[in-house]
């Protein structure tokens, strides 16, 4: 049997009910500690994997065939696409930071610090530098996607292709993008997520407005891909190369945090001129299907 509309409207409320209830044991034990890297990062890596479970509890509940979420690989091209469009985005972001003057670079107590680390002597900064960018991006795109996967199963795999199959693609862009911002403002508001010393108002309005406009660049991808992989692969290289190259790497000024980072400002309106591309883009994907999602018999 296929998808009918009916059950395309119950299965997302399904979904998102569980979502919310299991990531509530992470969000308590999280607040509680009052820091993400509680228990030793496994609290954060539940709250990750969240949508996931509550992405196969609802196929399990609804006899919906888990093939739905998307796991073949698609074109390979859009693979590559989505893990280097972070990568290019994240590049335009602080290189215009950097040659403003909102941000300096190089950080020298990161650069430091991560000489130190790579266990080689002393390496000249621009070498400390490159070797750290190669393994940052050649190997720690593997542990980044292990952590993406459990959010994109829920989020790509599961809500997204239900909605556009009822809504069509600017608003399930919106939608999708305003839930996915909303599911992570507990640890924005109450732990610290939100690690800019900027107010919590204006990182949640920066946080807010990149998150909803780089869900219609996950939309675009995951639709035209039909393969939940472009968007694990987006949101890998966006948190690995924003959270753990460029950030670290910019020098601090007193004003530097409300530009840099995911709270800043530069970073949303550079993801909001990509979501203006991609709507102009949105004909080249398939129709609305209403029943083009295969589950079980029901």
């Amino acid at each position: 049997m296929t998808l009918t509309k009916p059950l395309n409207g119950k299965s997302i409320w399904v979904y998102l009910l569980l979502t919310f209830l299991i990531s509530a044991v992470f969000y308590f034990l999280i607040i509680y500690n009052g820091k993400l890297s509680a228990a030793s990062g496994r609290y954060a890596t539940g709250i990750m994997w969240s949508p996931a479970f509550a992405a196969f509890a609802s196929c399990l509940i609804l006899k919906i065939d888990i093939r739905s979420l998307g796991w073949e690989w698609g074109e390979t091209k859009y693979q590559v696409q989505s893990y280097l469009i972070p990568f290019l985005y994240a590049l335009v972001t602080y290189l215009f930071i950097w040659c403003t003057g909102l941000g300096g670079f190089y950080n020298p107590g990161f650069v430091q610090d991560t000489m130190l680390s790579l266990g080689l002597g002393i390496l000249a900064p621009w070498m400390t530098i490159g070797i750290y960018f190669l393994l940052t991006a050649g190997i720690g795109i593997f542990k980044s996607m292990a952590n993406a996967l459990g959010e994109e199963i829920g989020w790509r795999g599961f809500l997204v292709p239900r909605l556009y199959n009822r809504y069509g693609y600017t608003k399930t862009s919106i939608i999708s993008g305003l839930i996915w911002s909303l599911w992570h403002y507990p640890i924005l508001l109450f732990a610290d997520y939100h690690h800019s010393t900027t107010p919590s108002w204006y990182a949640l309005g920066c946080f807010t407005l990149m998150t909803v406009c780089a869900s219609f660049l996950y939309t675009w991808l995951r639709i035209r891909s039909g393969s939940l992989w472009t968007a694990v692969l987006l949101h890998a290289s966006h948190n690995l190369f924003i959270q753990s190259f460029f950030s670290p790497l910019t020098v601090d000024y007193s004003h530097t945090a409300y530009y840099i980072d995911e709270f800043g400002i530069v970073l949303p309106v550079i993801t909001l001129i990509i979501a203006v591309i991609c709507w102009k883009k949105r004909k080249m994907l398939a129709p609305l299907v209403n029943e083009g999602i295969p589950v079980a018999q029901v």
